[in-house]
């Protein structure tokens, strides 16, 4: 049997899990939104429900790589870099770039993740991966991120929920 691939991401328990129809395949810690759980454009908030991971970017870039506007930068970020600019969100390594499938809920108009740029993405602030911190996007380690985008095609199906495993 070919059961399919999926991620499931708890906000409680700020976790990311890769299933292979009931096989957990991979499992590490996230950071998700400060702002908590929520839909509504502007709102700095992790969506919730079904999505699917509609584009995957930086297949071939090396760990640490920079991405502003979903390209690369030319940078690779070192802890100079970082210190000279600590108030920027980094988004590093790969990103899973995530559609709403529920209209009306994650999907169009004001609500709709993919216009919200809500990634799963590489992080360099892995000491608070565990902590909700982050402006709505998934944290993960680079090398979580890493694994992870080697196991999932486009069209992965994502369920995010505010509880405890499903």
């Amino acid at each position: 049997m070919n059961a399919e691939r999926w991620i499931e991401i708890s906000l409680a328990e700020q976790r990311l899990r890769l299933y292979q129809g009931d096989e957990l395949l991979l499992e590490a810690p996230v950071s998700t939104a400060a702002n908590g759980a929520g839909e509504v454009s502007g709102s700095g908030c992790t969506p919730r429900g079904w999505h699917v991971v509609r584009a995957r970017i930086g297949a071939d870039s090396p760990a640490n790589t920079v991405f502003v506007g979903r390209r690369p930068t030319g940078e690779i970020l070192t802890p100079e870099l970082r210190a000279a600019e600590p108030q920027r969100d980094w988004i590093l390594t790969r990103i899973l770039w995530l559609s709403g499938l529920e209209r009306g809920r994650n999907r169009l108009g004001q609500v709709d993740t993919m216009r919200r740029y809500i990634y799963i993405h590489g992080t360099p602030d892995e000491e608070m991966l565990g902590v909700p911190v982050s402006h709505g996007c998934i944290r993960m380690r680079n090398a979580d991120i890493m694994a992870l985008f080697e196991q999932v095609p486009a069209g992965t199906r994502v369920l995010i929920t505010e509880g405890e495993r499903v």
